[in-house]
Parts: C-alpha cells; structure tokens; sequence
C-alpha cells in the first residue's frame, strides 16, 4: 500500500498570506482590522468584533442569512470582500436596533411571532428593513420580490410577510405599536 505524505509547514502557508490594514465603520462605530483583503465581511463580523448575529448559511449568496446593510443596501456578506468596503457604512443586525430599543421591524417579527427555529430571522429582516426604508407600503408582489433571495427552512413565508405589513404600519405612524 502506498501512502503519499506532503511534507509542508502549515503555518507559512498561512503566513504566506499579505494582510492588509482596514478601517471599517460598523454600526456607527470605527474599527481597525487586520485581515487578508478577500476575506468575507461574514468572517470580520463575526471572528474579529464578535457580531454573531449575521449567520454563515451557504458561503455562495443563495440563502441571504448573512444580508447586512452596506449604506443601507441589503448586501451578502459571505461573499463581499473587505476589501470593497472602503468608506461604506456597515449595519448589522445588532446595529438595527438603537438603545436597546427594537426597530420598527423587530418589534413587528416580535408581535407576528415569526421565528420558529431563527436562523435565518436575521437575514429577513435585514432585508425587510432595507425594503422598508425605501418603499412605506410594499404591495404583497414587492415584497415577495424582496425577499425572494432569502430562504426559510421552516417555512415562516407568510408570517414574515404579516410582520413586513405589521412593521410598514408601525413606521408609517411614526412607530407606535
């Protein structure tokens, strides 16, 4: 039986790698980060400021669990470098909500009870928020559209689709529940 043995040091391969310097502004807070330029944002978030919030789903932007705002744009970043941030604002979903109150959106996943097992919620309404901040009263059509690219393993479709309704009526008087 022949057994084949690559005889490499592990950690210069690693340490092969050039990092780079970056200053991110996540969540209305500056950051410097060290990391190699194509490394995911999914990975900065969670392994460098500990934001676990935003989920690792399928690493090829088809599920939409990693959807953080990027200038308020619902991006996927499992996929977007940190080396394409720049000057860009950063929102996650801890960044959603503001003084430990919920956002309009949170309250409304909240009173619709929407989460069974939550895993991808965070995607959702990341989503639904960034729908939501351009479009006060989306039709049933605009929000399937939306939110088309984020996939619920439980099947919570229609009452994340009440909770958008329920949080586009709670922003358009002015947050009251």
């Amino acid at each position: 039986m022949n057994c084949f043995y690559l005889n490499f040091d592990l950690k210069n391969l690693i340490g092969a790698r050039k990092l780079k310097s970056f200053e991110i502004n996540v969540n209305d807070k500056n950051h410097k980060i060290e990391a190699d330029p194509s490394t995911p944002l999914l990975w900065i978030l969670r392994d460098n400021l500990n934001l676990v919030g935003t989920k690792y789903g399928c690493g090829i932007s088809q599920c939409g669990a990693c959807t953080i705002h990027l200038n308020g744009e619902a991006i996927r970043s499992c996929v977007y470098p940190i080396s394409s941030v720049g000057n860009q604002k950063i929102t996650t979903i801890e960044g959603l909500s503001k003084e430990g109150d919920y956002s309009y959106v949170q309250q409304a996943w909240l009173n619709e009870d929407v989460s069974q097992c939550g895993y991808c919620q965070a995607g959702q309404i990341m989503t639904a928020t960034a729908l939501l901040e351009k479009n006060n009263d989306p039709s049933d059509e605009e929000i399937d559209n939306a939110m088309s690219g984020n996939i619920c393993r439980c099947g919570t479709y229609t009452r994340i689709r009440k909770a958008i309704k329920t949080a586009c009526c709670n922003k358009n008087n002015n947050g009251n529940y």
